[in-house]
């Protein structure tokens, strides 16, 4: 091979080991520094060159030469170390993100995330899932998946009971699971990465407190998701430090605004006592204000909503939603994708080897945090969707 080529032809010349096995030995016959050629134009009588100036245009044209050469020697034992060099990634390297309802504009946001993570990696790497909010079928999709034996698998859980089984399936065989924006902590995944869900739900409180200083509170939910019912049990703990509001009902969307449109109006019309809506989840905060709208009464009673979709930043735009609570999809399964990488290739060495570890060698929580996003701040989360990479 070249590579053993150049190292035994390097060692029979005596010369010192370099990076990567590679050696190098110049040399040049350059004149002293206090040493001058005459000038060009002078020339002898008779039209013939001073003594010595053809040896003076000799070297220079040998000090010309060795410089190409030093270049071209240079650039040799670069191309050499890079053809020995053993490539990181295989080209069968193909990582997936599994989650639901994946045509909201959060999981495209994530699916932004995922892919530029992958790109810097130089892996492939795919955003899977069902395009409308459906446990079972997003379950079948990361069954079939573990099968197939990919190099690392983030998930978004919509139940934890539909895939604890399967994590733990996944990771006997090898396949390094990281749950992302929903944990489904039960199971045998390597780690979380997201929102500290209890302390998001009290955050909505504490805004919603900041704008209704009494009456009754309705939120909006997924009942049965973790992630949720986490922010749900933050809402209550939350509830306590403000007496004066009191949560009354809470509104089961099913990830869908159509169905928060509906309920909302519902009660509307019944003549329902509504002062503030707590939306915890993205599709909510759109479907309650669009209810409030059909009545006109939008920017009439405070909605604080969740995440930063398009359209809920144009009710924030135009007062019909108060603020809402922003998670951070890009930077969760940016670092999704890193940490799958560094399991799939053993990176972390704290031990031998993840698979049989007794303790995980990667964090075991990684919160994203939150942010608050109102009319103050606006344009500059808008421009900062604006820039995201857009799914090719």
């Amino acid at each position: 091979m070249a590579c053993d080529w150049w190292k035994r032809r390097s060692l029979q010349n005596g010369e010192t080991p370099g990076p990567g096995g590679a050696r190098i030995r110049l040399r040049f016959g350059l004149r002293e520094n206090h040493e001058e050629d005459p000038p060009n134009n002078l020339i002898a009588v008779g039209g013939k060159r001073p003594e010595g100036r053809a040896e003076d245009e000799g070297r220079n044209a040998m000090r010309k030469h060795a410089g190409a050469l030093a270049s071209f020697l240079i650039l040799l034992v670069a191309a050499v170390i890079v053809s020995c060099a053993k490539p990181y990634h295989a080209e069968t390297e193909h990582y997936y993100f599994v989650a639901t309802n994946i045509n909201l504009p959060y999981w495209q946001e994530a699916q932004a995330g995922f892919l530029d993570a992958a790109k810097a990696l130089g892996v492939k790497a795919d955003l899977v899932g069902p395009e409308t909010y459906d446990p079972g079928a997003e379950a079948t999709i990361f069954r079939d998946l573990v099968d197939k034996q990919p190099s690392g698998i983030c998930l978004s859980a919509a139940r934890t009971d539909f895939f604890r089984a399967d994590i733990d399936k996944a990771i006997l065989t090898g396949v390094p699971v990281i749950c992302v924006d929903a944990d489904v902590p039960e199971s045998k995944r390597v780690l979380y990465i997201g929102t500290d869900n209890v302390r998001a739900g009290k955050e909505s409180v504490k805004r919603m407190a900041a704008l209704a200083a009494k009456g009754n509170i309705i939120v909006i939910t997924i009942p049965g998701q973790k992630n949720l019912d986490d922010r749900l049990a933050g809402v209550a703990d939350a509830l306590k430090n403000f007496p004066a509001l009191k949560l009354t009902k809470i509104v089961d969307d099913k990830g869908d605004w159509r169905n928060a449109f509906d309920q909302i109006s519902d009660m509307i019309l019944k003549k329902e006592k509504i002062d503030g809506i707590i939306c915890l989840e993205a599709a909510g905060g759109p479907g309650a204000a669009d209810a409030l709208s059909r009545f006109d009464m939008a920017g009439k009673l405070p909605i604080v909503a969740f995440d930063k979709d398009p359209k809920t930043l144009d009710l924030i735009e135009k007062g019909a939603i108060s603020s809402t609570i922003a998670q951070k999809p890009y930077v969760m399964s940016y670092y999704g994708m890193k940490f799958l990488d560094d399991l799939h290739h053993n990176a972390v060495r704290e031990f031998k080897d993840w698979r049989t570890a007794p303790a995980s060698p990667l964090p075991s929580w990684v919160d994203t945090g939150t942010a608050m996003v109102d009319k103050n701040n606006l344009a500059a989360f808008r421009e900062t969707m604006a820039s995201l990479p857009k799914a090719q």
